[in-house]
C-alpha cells in the first residue's frame, strides 16, 4: 500500500480545532466548558491543550465561519462568557476532516524515525545505552497507560472513549519490542556495527571524537 502524500489543503490543521468542532457538534459551549470537557475525557493526553492555544484556535474557527458566537452568559459574580455554536459549514468541515483522518493513511515524520535515520552519528556503545534507556522509559509509560485505563474502566468510562489510549499503548508496545530487537542485533551481530564502529574509531584517532555529555542511568531487566 502506498501512503497518500497529497492531503487536502485545509484552512485549519490543528487537532485542537477538530476537537472543538466535535464538542460543539454535541452542544454549544463556552471556552472554559470546552477545556473542562476535554480534560474530563482525558483528551488532553492526545491533543495538546492550553488556554492560550484554545482561544487562538477558537478565533481561527470563527474567522473561517466554522463556529459563531451565539450568546453571552454570566453565572453569579463570574466574568461573562461567550457561548459558541458550530455552523453548517463547520459541521461539513468536521465530517470531511474526520473521514480523511480515519480513512486515509499518510506519511508522518516522528522524531524517533528521524533519529534512527541518523543513528550512526553516535558511537555504537552510546547508541545502545540510549536505546536501553528508551526501552525502560517506554516500559514506564506502558505501566502508566495500563493504570489509567484500569482506573477509567472502574469509573465506568465506556471503552469507546478510551480507544485512543489503547492505540497509543499498542504503538508504545510495538516500539519497545522493535527497539529491544535492535539492541539484541547490535549485541549479537558484530557485522552489523563493524563499519559503524570502525568509522568512529578512525575519527577518534584523527581527533574527531564526538563529545559525550551524559550517560543514561543503568537499566535493569532490559534485554541486551
Amino acid at each position: 500500500m502506498q501512503l497518500s502524500k497529497n492531503k487536502k489543503r485545509r484552512q485549519l490543521i490543528n487537532p485542537l480545532g477538530l476537537a472543538i468542532l466535535a464538542l460543539l457538534f454535541e452542544k454549544a459551549m463556552h471556552p472554559y466548558e470546552m477545556a473542562a470537557t476535554l480534560r474530563q475525557r482525558a483528551k488532553d493526553q492526545s491533543i495538546k491543550l492550553n488556554y492560550g492555544s484554545l482561544y487562538t484556535v477558537i478565533g481561527s474557527l470563527e474567522r473561517a465561519g466554522f463556529i459563531s458566537a451565539r450568546e453571552r452568559e454570566r453565572h453569579g459574580a463570574r466574568p461573562e462568557r461567550t457561548v459558541y455554536a458550530i455552523t453548517p459549514e463547520g459541521q461539513s468541515e468536521l465530517f470531511d476532516w474526520m473521514r480523511d483522518l480515519v480513512g486515509t493513511p499518510v506519511k508522518e515524520y516522528p522524531r524517533f524515525e528521524a533519529a534512527l535515520s541518523l543513528l550512526p552519528i553516535l558511537p555504537p556503545d552510546e547508541a545502545k545505552d540510549l536505546l536501553q534507556e528508551r526501552v525502560r522509559l517506554l516500559g514506564e509509560e506502558l505501566d502508566r497507560l495500563r493504570r489509567t485505563s484500569k482506573e477509567a474502566s472502574k469509573q465506568g468510562v465506556p471503552r469507546l472513549f478510551l480507544i485512543e489510549g489503547e492505540y497509543y499503548a499498542a504503538m508504545c508496545e510495538a516500539e519497545r519490542k522493535w527497539v529491544v530487537g535492535l539492541i539484541r542485533l547490535m549485541s549479537a551481530s558484530p557485522s552489523f556495527t563493524r563499519d559503524w564502529r570502525g568509522w568512529h574509531e578512525q575519527r577518534s584517532k584523527s581527533g574527531g571524537k564526538p563529545a559525550r555529555t551524559r550517560r543514561p542511568r543503568k537499566t535493569r531487566g532490559v534485554p541486551t
